[in-house]
């Protein structure tokens, strides 16, 4: 059974790269992947974190 990490790094969509300037400059404003980003971001990850308590392995 595979494990699960008890935190998880962040991510910053706005963060400048060299090219494109912005993660936001990748795609369309209408992209499909910006739904699944919020629909994700409203998702309930208790379950999750719960699970990776459990065991206690992983980055710290």
């Amino acid at each position: 059974m595979a494990v699960v990490a008890k935190e998880y790094r962040s991510v910053d969509r706005d963060q400048a790269f060299l090219l494109p300037p912005s993660m936001t400059d990748w795609l369309p404003g209408d992209h499909l992947v910006w739904f699944v980003i919020a629909a994700v971001q409203r998702l309930d990850t208790a379950a999750f974190h719960a699970r990776a308590r459990l065991g206690s392995v992983g980055r710290r």
